[in-house]
Order: C-alpha cells, then structure tokens, then sequence
C-alpha cells in the first residue's frame, strides 16, 4: 500500500504554498521552507533505499491508472494557486517581505508541480497527456522544454552539444544563462529541422516554437486584461523562479559527466552512469522519483513509479534540493563534488 500513497506526500509542497499565502507573514514562503529546509534535513536523518520492484510488482504498477490521476491533478491545483496569487496580490495589503515570499513559495510549485510534472507527461505518447504537459509549462513560460528537452536533451546529454549538460568546474549561475539561452536557441533549430524535413514552411502554424509563443504571449495578455498590467509582472516573476529551480535541477543532474567520443566519430551510448541519482526516499516521492535519472535517459518513457536504481549510476552525497543549495555557493559545491567526479 505505501508503494502506491507515499506518492500523495507530493501534494504536502502545493499545501505550503496555498498556507504560506493564506497566512502571509513569514509564513509567506511556504513550499520553500518545505522544499529546502524540512526536505534537506530529514534526508540527512533518513537513509535512501536502492530496492528496486520486482518484474511481476512493475507490470502490476504500470496498470494502475492512480498513478496518472496523481499527475493530472496537478493542473487544477497548480493553476488554482497561481489564481490565489494574482487575487491575494490584488486584494490584501502586503508587506514587501510578504509579496518577495509569496512569489518565491509560488514559483517554487511552478518549478515542481509545473515543469517536473509536465517533464513526466511530456515523455508519453498520449496527445491529451502532451497538451497537459504544455498548459503546465505555459506557467512558466518554459513551452520550448517540450521540444528541446526530448528531442536535444535526451540525444545530446552528456557532451558539449547540450546546454543541459554542466561541464565541471562551471558555476550554477554560468549555467543557469547558458542553459536557458541555448536550450531555447535550440528548440528553434530542432523545429526549423522537423519543418523542413517533412516540406513545411518555417514560418506557419504548424511552427510548434511560433504556436508556443502566441499561447505564452496570450497568457501574459490574459493576466493583464483580468488582473493589471502589475500583475504581468509578477506572471513573469514567478515563471523565473519556476524555471530557474529547473535549471538548477539540470545543473546537479549532469554535472560534470561526460560521454566519450568513439572512433566511429559517435558518442557512445547514454548509460546509467551519464547521470547524478538520489536514492533519498522524500525527495524521489516529492518529485515523483526525478533522483532516478540514470534509467529515465536509460528509457525515457518509462513511468515515475518503476524507474529503478542502477549499482553503476553515479550517487549524490545529497539529496537534489539539498545538492541545489550547495551548488549555490560554488566553491562549496566544487570542492564537494570533486572526489565523486573523480570517481565516475
């Protein structure tokens, strides 16, 4: 029975963020205390675990569509909190502490519930389950991940040619323009690469990159015309925090691991050791087993619930949100990460 509802503990980060709006003060913050304060410290109490499922539990897990409704709720949720937002913002007399913390706690679900989320329904070859990915993404306005992330990410990890990829010794703050410049540089060059492979024009709707600017404008539009032009600024603030919490993800994933070129003039094939994983139990749960990345690059559609530890898949020596705040005092970070880098 755990195996199923320990994944309802996710729920507990958008809970924060809805009660650190509703109280305010200096409960403002509210998924970020959950996120990267009571997380961290209790994976530093709590072991990980490297048990994998068993072939007949996995066939089992992959029938259970409550799985796939504990994603899809995640779209009304998230949403509805973005609403309250807006609405708080607008209606209540807030310090500046109060608004800075409610916009950091917002984005915060924006980069978890929003981008993660949509990074597991993006991988699924059901149309409705993509659209679902995309109107999360739109939060952020981050709809170019959809594209650059499975059809560059997922082929170039691992080597100079992806964005995504952290070279060693690069800080996360380096990272974060590289990343996001080239990963959305890329994702028009991907597009242009489809169009004209299959005779379409560059220029025209069926331009996925152009469609995904229009929704992302209108959305922004859509704020000013319902709320103010303030709080199209405030859109755009918590889509930052939402997509740089991304980036610091794919900061920590890749760090410094590197695919060799062969003699064929290939890279050599994506292996588990091509990632940074987390055997820490909260932090799998909270972000519907993302630390389990060596075998979602293995098999990228694989579903959350049956990815499994690989013996080879180089191990953080903490979990992914504890890892994030480290990184941000990079020398902190090198000097931590150097022995493992070393080692794998």
């Amino acid at each position: 029975m755990w195996k199923d509802t320990k994944y309802l503990l996710a729920y507990i980060a958008p809970l924060a963020g809805y009660l650190g709006i509703y109280f305010g003060d200096y409960w403002s913050l509210g998924s970020i205390y959950v996120g990267f304060l009571l997380i961290p410290l209790l994976e530093l109490l709590l072991p990980g675990t490297t048990q994998n499922l068993s072939e007949p539990e996995e066939a089992q897990q992959l029938n259970k569509r409550f799985f796939d409704y504990l994603l899809y709720l995640n779209i009304p949720i998230l949403w509805g909190l973005i609403a309250y937002y807006f609405y708080t913002l607008e209606h209540r007399v807030l310090s500046t502490g109060e608004i800075v913390g409610m916009t950091f706690n917002v984005g915060l679900v924006v980069g978890t519930i929003g981008i993660n989320v949509a990074h597991e329904l993006g991988h699924r070859v059901s149309k409705i389950e993509q659209w679902m990915a995309q109107s999360l993404l739109l939060s952020a306005l981050y709809m170019h991940f959809f594209i650059e992330h499975n059809r560059g990410h997922h082929k170039n990890v691992g080597t100079d040619l992806d964005p995504a990829s952290a070279r060693a010794g690069e800080s996360i703050y380096a990272f974060w323009w590289r990343s996001a410049t080239g990963s959305y540089r890329n994702a028009w060059k991907l597009e242009r690469e489809r169009l004209e492979r299959d005779g379409h024009a560059v220029w025209s709707w069926s331009n996925q990159m152009l469609r995904f600017q229009i929704l992302q404008l209108g959305y922004l539009l859509s704020v000013w015309w319902l709320h103010s032009l303030a709080m199209v600024g405030f859109a755009v603030a918590i889509a930052v925090v939402g997509f740089l919490l991304l980036e610091s993800v794919n900061y920590i994933e890749h760090y410094g691991l590197r695919r060799q070129m062969l003699p064929s003039g290939r890279y050599e094939p994506v292996e588990p050791r091509h990632s940074w994983n987390s055997n820490h139990e909260l932090g799998r749960i909270f972000l519907y087993e993302l630390t389990r990345h060596s075998d979602h690059h293995y098999k990228a559609t694989r579903k959350y619930q049956t990815l499994r530890y690989f013996a080879e898949s180089p191990q953080l020596p903490t979990g992914y949100p504890g890892s994030i705040l480290t990184a941000l005092v990079p020398p902190l970070w090198f000097r931590m990460m150097r022995p493992y880098i070393q080692r794998y």
